[in-house]
């Protein structure tokens, strides 16, 4: 049995389907319902936060998926990841299954080159550092041989169903809208994003493939590309003008005076004006997965999620 810990989010209901597709049993598990059409999905209600909950949730399973996202507030990540990842960790023992944990690149900081599986933690924000500290609280179980665990991780992603991304939020959504777009940061600076349903089918095949525990992946993700040209391809799939405006860290702060998750972002502003370059050849050549390219993976969105 695959359980999803922290299902509903983008990444956790790509996965879902990608496993129903493969006719894996699912049991998905959040605070709140999660519906999925299909005879091989449960259900179940449980906090993350209490022991107890989770261990009964997860009762019977193989592989365990972290998928959970929290509140973006550094002070909820200090008090609450740590105990969600020994709760999470403690279950998978008690099952002898499988974890495989979704992440983030917080805890590598401000990185000068591409980064990779192996570049140090050096996390220069206090979400970076708890992203390091969980991080290193689940490998060091691994490395212990009292688990096997993995960490797939992404960089920041596209094409949630949400729209609650950057890049689905401020470029594509507004694009959709004939509207001008917005881009965090330094559109001259290099960024690549994970297209959620790649996420989707990466994390899968980590549950399908054991051989694949006890180490960290970054998940298939397209190369870096100047925001200019990515604001550029999305205004071509979208038949409009590239036209945008650039947010800088003193507009952010502004609108972080009255928006806690946009002040949340504030400490994060390193990524976007400085390149950020997210290697994922590791996965690519292990699994054989070529990543969907931004053109593809929007002209995908125009038809399942957007109306030009």
């Amino acid at each position: 049995m695959h359980t999803i810990l922290g299902a509903g989010g983008p990444v956790a209901n790509a996965l879902t389907n990608q496993l129903i597709n493969t006719n894996e049993t699912v049991r998905l598990v959040s605070r709140r319902p999660v519906t999925f059409t299909a005879n091989n999905v449960s259900w179940e209600k449980a906090d993350l936060l209490n022991y107890h909950e989770v261990a009964t949730a997860a009762k019977g399973s193989t592989v365990i998926y972290l998928c959970a996202g929290l509140v973006y507030d550094k002070t909820i990540w200090q008090q609450q990841w740590p105990v969600i990842m020994q709760n999470v960790i403690n279950v998978a023992k008690e099952n002898q299954a499988r974890l495989i944990f979704f992440d983030n690149v917080y805890m590598y900081g401000l990185v000068n080159g591409p980064m990779t599986e192996n570049t140090p933690y050096n996390p220069n924000s206090a979400k970076g550092e708890v992203r390091a500290r969980i991080a290193t609280q689940l490998m060091d179980e691994a490395k212990a041989g009292n688990i096997n665990a993995s960490i797939a991780r992404a960089a920041d992603f596209y094409g949630a169903e949400s729209k609650n991304s950057f890049v689905d939020m401020m470029v594509l959504d507004k694009y959709a809208k004939k509207q001008k777009a917005q881009w965090l940061g330094n559109a001259a600076c290099l960024h690549n994003f994970t297209f959620v349903p790649d996420a989707g089918k990466a994390m899968a095949l980590l549950g399908q493939h054991p051989e694949s525990d006890n180490q960290i992946w970054h998940l298939p993700t397209p190369p870096s590309v100047p925001g200019k040209e990515l604001i550029q391809i999305a205004a071509k799939v979208f038949g409009v003008e590239p036209g945008y405006m650039a947010i800088n860290k003193f507009m952010l702060q502004l609108a972080g005076l009255f928006s806690k998750t946009i002040r949340g972002t504030v400490e994060m502003y390193y990524q976007y004006n400085h390149d950020y370059i997210f290697d994922s050849s590791k996965f690519e050549k292990a699994f054989d997965f070529k990543p969907t390219d931004y053109e593809e993976g929007i002209k995908m969105l125009v038809e399942t999620t957007y109306q030009k």
